[in-house]
């Protein structure tokens, strides 16, 4: 091989790397041993075959060979494959070329033991890997693995008694000193890619290839489809390294250590008297190696979407029971299953069951949308079952079914096909009170943990005050999301609640992060938390009712407002004096303090700093006294962010105003009012001097202004009537 013009490929690798739109994330890089290693690796792509070997060269700093199809090795490609170490299946000293690269060190070496890019991939038959057409696996990784151990003993045991032999061996792999052999030895370690996103569309690749070769072959068609797109798109990469393997403990039965220290001269392609045995050690170092390579896997949202669709046991599914079962899932990976997990499993999943504002629910469901293994159908997907179950045509799966090729990626990892089909069988109502149930317990630990982080005596109000609170009620038709206002704890919407729950409303107070602790904890705080705070109480209050109501006082409001133009399906919304303008002095201050903070980091005057400002609030007893900046500014910009969503509200809203609001400038809610874009839309006034009119007097007027337009919703029929079902 030529270093130099290894060395410079490897350099155009990492620039077209930076090029394209790849991801690439590496996992247990400690697992790679000092000295020459054989990688045995998953293969799904041409991608592997090119971007593989230069990451582990800059891991390891040994150069790394890879063992690839004799089919690779035509054309532009071929010539790149020399440059980069490749050798073809077909050289006929490939395996004398690879142990004596093995045994000097100079060298690790790539091989992809399913032979070929493997879409399908099915469970064991009989304790053995196969996939469905039956083709085994190759075995050849594990043969050459232990064929380099079986020398370098062989070497190193001889050498006092037939040093002749040891000679010709010596002379046979070009070894001048036994020195190497001694320090270390060969180790095989599997290694796992997965692609994430999986998509196979037009891109500029493949009109290129139409415009120039016209009607391409299926394989290279389907090929450049899904190659294409992944590099000009975008996908996530992750290589994934397991635990070593020694071949050594494969080497220990009688008849291969009498072959290893037989004095008899044994030609490297001659049949050991051993060879069966060396056979069958292979077959079960193959076995380790495969099942070490697929529970590598590292699962991501289409793996579970994927499965969980083809173990359903009905042809149709709701599509929020389908999110919710996903949902539950994501809480069993992380939980239970030992499974490696995409980096977007490991932050909440909440918002699977709200707007999907990472879209990885409307991506899959338009991928099979597209590819006919599901049709929409009244809020059902109906799916085609026969794309799960008919045999895969292998030179267009990824581009006719993606979604079989992503079920079928996880088939063997049995603990979580496991999950998935209890996940499948879980009956509605089960699911529903499960998700309600690890939503209330998530937000109950979350305050919990948030009260003892940042509790100060003197300031902190009791626990109770403000941990968030469901209070249930004797329909599920309908339910309502309430949530406090800023410097405040869901205690403030407390009165409002009772009074809804005696309507036979199911009611939740939501925590806005930051609150019902102290100012500290609000100062770390932004509209990503507050909105990931209502989510999570939506997702609740959906899951125990059929359709949810969310409103909110203040500020609150406003965050209520957000998830209604996020969620979609919200019944309704209501807002009681929702900020447009301030007019308290704490908040016209806020821009100006903010910006003085700003002069004072570049001067490096920290204890000139201003990072609260005093506050009297109307309820001293719930409402903090001191109002962090940052925080202020956080409501500015959510508020600003806000305008122009509330145009594409449709669902009801109500908006309630104290006519003598000394916080809330009664014109400005009056703006955010006409902004709306709902055909069904109400504005009130009240006569009342004061911010806070859900509690004290005037408060049952507007609780019954609420009560009205709750029972005014489109098929709430009297909210309060009904048994109280599972």
């Amino acid at each position: 091989m030529n270093r130099k013009a290894y060395l410079a490929t490897g350099r155009m690798i990492a620039m077209l790397q930076g090029f394209s739109k790849l991801r690439v994330n590496v996992h247990g890089k400690e697992h790679i041993p000092e000295g020459p290693v054989v990688f045995v690796v998953n293969h799904f792509t041409r991608i592997e075959t090119v971007l593989l070997p230069y990451h582990i060269y800059r891991l390891t700093k040994i150069p790394v060979w890879s063992l690839a199809d004799a089919s690779l090795f035509a054309g532009p490609l071929g010539r790149f494959l020399d440059l980069m170490g490749a050798v073809s299946t077909k050289n006929p000293d490939r395996d004398r070329v690879i142990v004596k690269t093995l045994l000097t060190g100079e060298a690790s070496w790539i091989i992809f033991p399913e032979g070929r890019m493997v879409k399908d991939k099915e469970l064991f038959k009989k304790h053995l890997l196969l996939p469905p057409s039956g083709v085994r696996p190759r075995s050849g990784a594990a043969t050459l693995a232990l064929r380099t151990e079986f020398y370098r003993q062989r070497m190193l045991r001889l050498q006092g008694v037939a040093p002749e032999e040891v000679a010709r061996l010596q002379g046979m792999f070009q070894i001048p000193d036994l020195g190497p052999l001694k320090k270390v030895k060969c180790h095989i370690v599997p290694v796992n890619i997965t692609y994430y996103p999986l998509r196979a569309r037009e891109n500029a690749l493949s009109r290129l290839t139409e415009l120039f070769l016209g009607e391409a072959p299926l394989h290279l068609k389907e090929e450049i489809l899904t190659e294409g797109s992944m590099l000009l798109s975008g996908v996530d990469i992750d290589i994934r390294f397991g635990s070593p393997i020694d071949p050594s403990a494969y080497l220990t039965s009688r008849g291969v250590e009498a072959d290893i220290v037989s004095t008899a001269s044994y030609g490297f392609d001659d049949n050991l008297p051993s060879l069966s045995e060396m056979k069958h050690a292979a077959n079960r170092l193959m076995q380790r190696y495969m099942s070490s390579i697929y529970s590598l896997t590292t699962v991501n949202h289409d793996h579970l979407f994927a499965s969980l669709l083809r173990a359903y046991p009905f042809k149709a599914i709701d599509e929020d029971d389908f999110r919710r079962r996903v949902f539950l899932l994501t809480k069993l990976c992380l939980r239970d299953t030992a499974c490696r997990l995409h980096q977007s499993l490991s932050t909440d999943q909440v918002s699977l069951l709200t707007d999907d504002r990472y879209h990885k629910y409307r991506e899959f469901r338009e991928l099979a949308l597209e590819k006919g293994v599901v049709v929409q159908k009244d809020g059902e997907l109906v799916k085609d079952r026969a794309k799960f179950s008919a045999p895969f045509e292998m030179q267009r799966a990824r581009i006719d079914n993606p979604i079989g090729v992503i079920a079928n990626e996880v088939l063997p990892l049995t603990p979580l096909q496991r999950e998935v089909h209890l996940m499948a069988w879980l009956p509605v109502w089960l699911v529903r009170k499960k998700v309600a149930q690890i939503l209330e317990t998530q937000a109950l630990e979350e305050f919990d943990a948030d009260y003892r982080t940042y509790f100060r005596e003197g300031e902190s109000k009791e626990s109770e005050v403000g941990m968030p609170v469901l209070l249930k009620g004797t329909s599920r038709r309908l339910g309502v999301v309430l949530v406090h206002g800023l410097l405040s704890v869901p205690a403030q919407m407390l009165e409002l609640a009772r009074y809804l729950q005696g309507k036979g409303l199911w009611v939740y107070l939501v925590r806005l992060k930051g609150h019902g602790t102290s100012p500290e904890d609000l100062a770390l705080r932004n509209g990503n938390d507050w909105v990931a705070s209502v989510d999570l109480g939506y997702a609740l209050m959906k899951a125990l009712c059929d359709r949810v109501v969310v409103g909110g006082f203040s500020f609150g409001g406003g965050v209520a407002l957000d998830c209604a133009s996020r969620v979609g399906d919200a019944a309704g919304v209501f807002a009681v004096c929702p900020p447009q303008r301030l007019l308290d002095i704490s908040s016209r201050f806020a821009p100006a303090v903010t910006v003085w903070n700003r002069v004072m980091d570049v001067f490096s005057y920290q204890w000139a700093k201003k990072e609260f400002v005093e506050s009297v609030p109307e309820r001293p007893e719930l409402n903090y006294t001191r109002i962090p900046v940052s925080a202020l500014r956080a409501m500015e910009r959510f508020m600003s962010e806000l305008e122009p969503k509330l145009a594409g509200i449709r669902t009801p809203v109500l908006v309630l105003q104290s006519e003598g609001d000394p916080v809330v400038d009664p014109r400005g809610s009056q703006r955010l009012f006409e902004m709306l874009g709902s055909e069904h839309k109400s504005y009130r006034r009240f006569p009342l001097k004061r911010h806070g009119i859900l509690a004290g007097a005037g408060s049952e007027e507007v609780h019954a202004a609420v009560g009205a337009f709750l029972d005014a919703m489109p098929g709430a029929g009297g909210v309060g009537e009904g048994p109280l079902r599972e």
